[in-house]
């Protein structure tokens, strides 16, 4: 393999084979005897509904870096995969392709329409590993699960049956919110509450015995006054204490209904007059149950009225609604009509609105679990969130959590563990089928796909319930649970109450929340807006690296992401800054034997006074540390800055063009010290990128043939603490001052300017005349002169020091004393900012005391600077 990199960075080039290199050599596998510390991800399993979206990316890259960055530090780590049967969002999409071919799931019937999904699960997830590949995620591929596997189900059955056993698993007939489009129950975290216009429809209960008279009551849905039962009032009313136990006629249907008297009802609230639907409105589902009601359905679960609606039956709840108004206008029994907006629930999955509905369903029990998580979110073993702030969320979702509807009426997902005996009224409840199976029929809903997705942190790590398995016992608790906010209620709660139910343990250390990825306008991606943007095409027009670093370096822990193609091409830029100057270290390498040992490191620094080399290694211990602590406390967007402006600043544009200075006219023993160190900080450079950048940095880093693979490397904070301030303050600033001021008076790049240094005493030492001197002339086609100018001058401020150049017919004296003004304007906001932050005693105790050092030398450089600058604006002034 040939050393130098091509000419041009092309990712799909660079990006091609990799995977199945890292495949091959096992280099995603766990090992459980490994004596290595365990670090454990897994991954919040996509559904089998389609192909993953830039959301899915964007978790995708969270995890894989943590990953890469954990094997790098010495750690043994598992990135366990797997996907989700999704029950109702993948029996829609398999209706939704048998309706195309003009087919329904009931034409099959139950077995036949299964096999149908198990082939789509096939397909979808052959395409999700592709895109898992694309993205290059490390994932040991060897004990890949799935929610709805033969073992998942087995072990679902046994939670299922205990939880039964326990008291924490009922059924009962209740209102639920029921999803007419997908005929099912669904939870009270699936209904989203979406702003909707609508009517406040008020109509006449006119009095049995008195046809002149009548009781308004208003309503937003008419369409349930077929299931009326009585009309409430509040016993304090005194509007309508005599109506009391009177009855009124139900203008839809005719019939007498009473009228009750129940503090519930609100007296300032509408009319004052409530009808009572109790298999229609789970608080009159309430009343109906305190006074021993009848609970009438009106409607079929498609959502269409039935036979009680009279006339109106078969006709879709908001049709019927229509015809059930012109109706009653007709009788005279239509008051009037307001226009309101109100809050409607709707369906998570079909974007149906939802029905409040009677029916028998199973539910969960959540008092007992619910304060499970609380106490543990109380002590010292608590889960720790990222943001913090999720910690309050999810602590005020469990104090004020509703029992869990888990039956859905679907067929694809784990069927309830449940038996009824065709001939009596016993119910079996069994982790098995009853032996005499012929006498039994079992219950035909299938449980909530959260139901089963609960288990995952222990159930994919092999756990049955009776005995832990060897990757529990290593890897159990995960150490870092990565998903977006907006299923803390679905999945992370559920997860946690599980886990602390049946492993008697947390199920993960650290949950890192991230938020929604928008597009530029900061809406939501969605089919109906069109805006959604496929990452197997960002990978295919910028690359998975491109996309990777975009996507973590964009956004703060719990924040949205905005989608931004400009920022996607500036993370592409700086992937190829990073591969031409790769590409020159490795020209430089030729053939070379270069020894990169730290020790050998050392050795070329302690016999060699280079400065540049003792400044950047310096710097890299400071990048290091920073990097390290962002990593523990998954702050990406420090981690891509930091790495930025050391690669692009620091190593690029600086220490390479200062290894070209120090190579000019020096023996061949020394270029190679230079090369070494060269080489030296690329690695550590590809190194800290590779987490992120996994596919360019493997690129690089086989060229540079070290080892086989970057993924052989470590990842370790070298403690380089050389005294460079003086080079960086002054040879570097320098440098800076001097192109600045040529472009700020116009001067060719080519004119030599004549220059000399001097201090507050007129002197600077020969060791620091000797380094400016070597290095300005390359940088900036300059003279220097040991000694004072003779003439008039013009004054450039570096820290205490002067560069000082003859004044000539280019040079504005007055612009000079305006610039050393905004100089000291400048200074004396950074001055006030760094007394500020040191003065604060939160950061002085809780900050990292490298950051603490690093600000109080920004502060005495501000202030010597600042001394110098007035000192030379004293001067000018008084001339």
């Amino acid at each position: 393999m040939k050393k130098e990199l091509e000419k041009k960075y092309d990712h799909l080039a660079v990006e091609k084979n990799k995977y199945d290199f890292w495949l091959q050599n096992n280099y995603f596998k766990a090992d459980v005897n490994s004596k290595k510390p365990p670090y454990s991800i897994v991954i919040p399993p996509p559904n089998v509904t389609g192909k993953l979206h830039l959301g899915h990316a964007w978790d995708g890259s969270l995890q894989d870096t943590l990953i890469r960055y954990k094997k790098l530090s010495g750690y043994d780590t598992l990135y366990l995969p797997g996907m989700d049967h999704a029950g109702i969002a993948t029996q829609a999409k398999v209706e939704q392709r048998l309706r195309e071919q003009g087919i329904t799931r009931f034409d099959l019937g139950r077995e036949k329409f299964v096999q149908k999904v198990w082939e789509w699960k096939e397909e979808y997830a052959s395409f999700i590993r592709k895109q898992w590949e694309k993205l290059g995620l490390s994932l040991d591929y060897s004990v890949e699960k799935f929610t709805y596997s033969p073992e998942l189900n087995k072990l679902v059955n046994k939670v299922f049956c205990t939880m039964y056993n326990k008291g924490l698993i009922y059924k009962e007939k209740k209102i639920v919110n029921w999803d007419p489009l997908q005929k099912t129950a669904i939870s009270n975290i699936e209904v989203i509450y979406k702003e909707t216009n609508g009517g406040m429809y008020h109509f006449k209960y006119i009095l049995e015995n008195d046809t002149n008279s009548y009781l308004e009551v208003a309503t937003t849905r008419p369409e349930t006054m077929f299931g009326d039962v009585c009309l409430v009032v509040n016993p304090k009313d005194e509007r309508y204490k005599k109506y009391v136990n009177q009855k009124v006629i139900n203008p839809v249907n005719g019939q007498l209904i009473p009228v009750i008297a129940d503090s519930y009802v609100d007296i300032e609230f509408g009319t004052g007059v409530m009808k009572c639907t109790p298999a229609h409105d789970p608080n009159d589902f309430i009343i109906g149950k305190k006074y021993n009601l009848d609970q009438i359905i009106c409607m079929n679960p498609d959502g269409t009225m039935n036979e009680l609606a009279g006339n109106l039956n078969g006709l879709d709840r908001f049709e019927a609604r229509k015809q059930l108004i012109v109706q009653m206008q007709e009788k005279g029994l239509f008051i009037k009509k307001e226009e309101i907006v109100h809050q409607v629930g709707y369906s998570e999955r079909s974007d149906a609105i939802v029905e409040p509905y009677l029916s028998e369903q199973w539910f969960v029990k959540m008092n007992y679990l619910a304060k499970q998580v609380i106490d543990l979110q109380k002590s010292d073993n608590k889960i720790n969130f990222y943001p913090n702030r999720f910690d309050d969320v999810l602590n005020k979702w469990m104090e004020n959590v509703n029992d869990w509807t888990i039956s859905r009426q679907l067929w694809w997902g784990h069927q309830i563990p449940a038996w009824y005996n065709k001939n009596t009224n016993e119910i079996y409840v069994g982790e098995v089928a009853p032996k005499d199976i012929e006498n039994w029929v079992q219950d035909e809903d299938v449980l909530d796909t959260w139901f089963s997705s609960a288990l995952w942190p222990f159930a994919t790590l092999e756990w049955d319930g009776d005995k832990n398995s060897k990757y529990f016992d290593r890897y159990f608790p995960t150490s870092t649970m990565i998903t977006g906010y907006d299923i803390v209620f679905f999945w992370v709660a559920r997860m946690i109450f599980q886990s602390l139910e049946f492993t008697h343990q947390k199920p993960f250390n650290d949950v890192l929340m991230h938020g929604l990825i928008r597009d530029e306008q900061g809406r939501k991606m969605s089919k109906s807006l069109g805006n959604g943007v496929d990452p197997m095409e960002v990978i295919k027009n910028f690359g998975a690296d491109s996309m990777r670093y975009f996507l973590l370096t964009n956004s703060s822990p719990g924040q949205d992401l905005r989608y931004s193609e400009e920022k996607l091409r500036a993370s592409w830029n700086f992937i190829n800054k990073i591969w031409n100057a790769s590409r020159f270290v490795l020209i430089n390498l030729d053939n070379k034997n270069i020894n990169i040992d730290i020790n050998n490191i050392k050795k070329i620094i302690d016999l060699n006074e280079n400065l540049a080399c003792k400044w950047i290694l310096t710097k890299l211990t400071r990048v290091q540390k920073s990097y390290y602590e962002a990593m523990e406390k998954y702050e990406f967007t420090i981690i891509g800055k930091t790495l930025y402006n050391f690669i692009w600043n620091d190593y690029c544009s600086w220490f390479i063009e200062l290894v070209k200075a120090d190579s000019l006219g020096c023996d061949e023993k020394s270029k190679n010290n230079l090369t070494t160190v060269l080489i030296f900080v690329l690695k550590e450079i590809l190194v800290m990128l590779h987490p992120i950048m996994p596919f360019v940095t493997e690129e690089i880093y086989q060229k540079l043939k070290i080892k086989n693979s970057i993924l052989e490397e470590e990842f370790k904070i070298n403690e380089w603490n050389y005294d460079v301030n003086n080079f960086e303050d002054f040879i570097i600033e320098s440098i800076k001052k001097i192109r600045e001021f040529r472009i700020s008076q116009n001067i060719e790049k080519n004119q030599i300017l004549n220059f000399s240094i001097l201090d507050d005493s007129n002197t600077v030492t020969s060791e620091e005349w000797n380094i400016f001197n070597r290095y300005l002339e390359f940088f900036v086609k300059s003279n220097v002169q040991k000694t004072k100018l003779i003439g008039e001058v013009v004054s450039i401020p570096v820290g205490n020091k002067f560069l000082e150049i003859i004044k000539a017919s280019f040079i504005d004296e007055k612009k000079q004393l305006l610039d050393l003004q905004d100089q000291k304007k400048a200074l004396e906001k950074e001055i006030n900012r760094s007394q500020s932050i040191l003065s604060n005693e939160n950061f002085l105790q809780k900050a990292d005391k490298n950051k603490i050092e690093i600000e109080k030398n920004k502060f005495l450089k501000y202030e010597v600077e600042y001394k110098a600058i007035v000192e030379k604006i004293k001067l000018l002034s008084n001339k």
